[in-house]
């Protein structure tokens, strides 16, 4: 039986789509299995924008879930969709591919180099294995397989017989001629055009209209695939709706053909249309849409009063959904080659975190994803959580966000068993270049008392710091210990540079470890100003940060040959004791 009661954990965003989404469930067909929807177009690159139109309803769905129900969220893959154009960027691929612009994605040749049989499900492939990393349960609909096969024939034959109905509606969006003034400029409407509807709306001819064919014949919510060049470049000259006798021209290669739409499957309704039949056909209660569908015209708004009207349907509920950026990139578009994938993602955090940063925030809620040094941080942020979680101090809203993190309905995520600070491993493997066994070395005398045993215990946290120094941090940035010590600037050194030295010499043995370490490196300064070591910042002086930062540039300098590097202590553990006696002049 459902289990209904909500908890503290559960009062957030999730739950209150969860609450009105059973609500709706129950109204419109009670007793069967929720049903939440996303689509998502294998036209390129399936970016980390397009994951929110799957971690949205994933979330909800896997709330519900755990509240007894049974759920269904679906995943249409619009491979059926047409080739728009060559997207920049794409290994493998190169302008030879436009001659494959107006074909459905399916008929279009994978990459060069690709194990896949056509483009579509090069790009697909790859998202499947992130979303099956994520702890993502669905349900996956080919497009071309519905329709292909004839699954949509009834809708389609209903929607080409009330042609006339679904004209009207979209006329209200079309471009309008300025009341009383004629002559006067028509006004464009309003709306951005997503990448859905440009499928439609990128051609020549009548595939330039987005929401369907209009010509001398009449408007026709049905593109054709021309059996001559497989392009949707064509144009419906005649139509019986008795006979369901369906006469087409191809603009591209001047083809033409009659065939009887009751028996034949290579075309699609445009996507105005397309989207609220599915709706209805599926019964779909739940799907998310962009913030390009908030605008008159949209394909989300024209679609609201196409389902009821046209199909006997209802219109999803579900927010809209703002954008997703990667640290000081603009608004990704996968179109554009070159941005980042929930894969791309997965090589440098755990799923763990990237679940996260969609569960914590609204739908509405923008934000970006690092691939940066931010990284370091967003994990120390998680850690912190983590242990708060742990010790029962989190706020209700972070516990919920992060339980919808860690686990899900199916139980708990994979994780890493002994989780040492990002930043830590990140230095380590930027040091070690990779090399295990003085990776071990080093990690296991961050804590004397506690010895690593096995890079196992750090991994696959250890395996994504590598992925992430080694992808992207640049050459220059790169951290090289000095084979030989500098002489000149050892020599260099005035009374105060050579006692600093000794000072934290003189403690390697008894500080040999990462609190240890910190405490000394931070000492030092502290104790030749006349301060105790372990004096706290209010009860010292300004000029004692001055002083730390001075010594921890020589340090750096001394040690990489650089200004900065990664955190001292790290560094100091990372070089080994007997190493840094001799590069600081012992």
């Amino acid at each position: 039986m459902p289990i209904v009661a909500q908890s503290a954990e559960t009062t957030d965003w999730v739950s209150r789509f969860a609450d009105e989404v059973i609500e709706e469930s129950e109204r419109r067909a009670p007793g069967k299995p929720v049903v939440v929807a996303s689509g998502l177009s294998p036209s390129g690159p399936i970016h980390l924008g397009n994951l929110r139109e799957v971690m949205t309803p994933h979330l909800v769905a896997d709330e519900v879930r755990r509240r007894g129900y049974e759920v269904r969220h679906l995943i249409s893959w619009d491979d059926y969709d047409r080739y728009r154009k060559v997207p920049n960027g794409v290994d493998g691929v190169d302008a030879s591919w436009a001659e494959h612009i107006g074909r459905p994605l399916t008929a279009v040749p994978a990459p060069k180099g690709s194990v896949h049989p056509n483009w579509a499900e090069h790009f697909r492939a790859a998202m499947v294995d992130a979303l099956a990393e994520l702890g993502v349960e669905f349900d996956g609909i080919s497009q071309t397989e519905q329709y292909t096969s004839g699954v949509y024939r009834e809708q389609i034959l209903h929607a080409m017989k009330h042609r006339g109905d679904i004209d009207a509606i979209l006329d209200q969006y079309r471009t309008k001629k300025a009341p009383g003034n004629p002559g006067k400029k028509p006004q464009q409407s309003q709306k951005p055009v997503d990448e859905a509807e440009l499928d439609a709306a990128e051609g020549s001819g009548a595939a330039a209209e987005d929401d369907g064919s209009s010509g001398s014949a009449g408007y026709f919510p049905y593109k054709p695939f021309c059996g001559g060049c497989g392009k949707d470049l064509t144009t419906v000259t005649a139509y019986d709706d008795d006979t369901t006798e369906l006469t087409y021209t191809c603009t591209a290669c001047g083809f033409a053909e009659t065939v009887l739409l009751s028996e034949f499957n290579r075309g699609k309704l445009v996507w105005k249309v397309d989207w609220p039949m599915r709706w209805a056909y599926e019964g779909v209660v739940f799907e998310p849409s962009g913030v390009d569908h908030s605008s008159p015209g949209s394909s989300f708004q024209v679609g609201g009063q196409i389902v009821g009207s046209i199909f006997g349907g209802k219109q999803p509920i579900g927010p809209m959904y703002a954008f997703v950026g990667i640290s000081g990139m603009a608004k990704m578009s996968s179109s554009k080659g070159g941005v980042p994938t929930p894969g791309d993602a997965l090589k440098i955090m755990e799923p763990q975190i990237l679940r996260w940063l969609y569960a914590r925030r609204r739908p509405n809620q923008s934000f970006k994803i690092a691939f940066d040094q931010e990284i370091q941080r967003l994990y120390d942020e998680w850690d912190k959580l983590d242990a708060k979680v742990a010790d029962g101090s989190a706020l209700p809203g972070d516990v919920a966000a992060h339980s919808r993190a860690v686990r899900t309905a199916g139980g708990e995520l994979p994780r890493t068993a002994r989780a040492l600070p990002y930043r830590t491993l990140a230095s380590v493997a930027d040091i070690t270049a990779g090399a295990e066994d003085q990776t071990l070395r080093i990690l296991k005398e961050l804590d004397p008392s506690d010895p690593l045993t096995s890079l196992d215990e750090v991994r696959p946290r250890l395996d994504k710091a590598e992925a992430w120094i080694n992808t992207q941090v640049p050459a220059d940035q790169r951290t090289v210990v000095r084979a030989e010590p500098d002489a000149e600037l050892l020599k260099s050194l005035d009374e105060q540079g050579q006692q600093s030295l000794r000072l934290l010499l003189d403690g390697l043995d008894d500080h040999w470890s990462l609190d240890g370490l910190t405490h000394l490196v931070y000492g030092v300064p502290k104790v030749q100003a006349g301060f105790p070591a372990d004096a706290t910042p209010k009860e010292l002086p300004a000029e004692i940060k001055v002083a730390q930062r001075t010594f921890f540039a020589l340090l750096y300098h001394l040690l990489v040959g650089r200004d900065t590097g990664p955190r001292l202590p790290t560094l100091l553990l990372a070089v080994g004791q007997e190493r840094v006696r001799v590069l600081l002049g012992e």
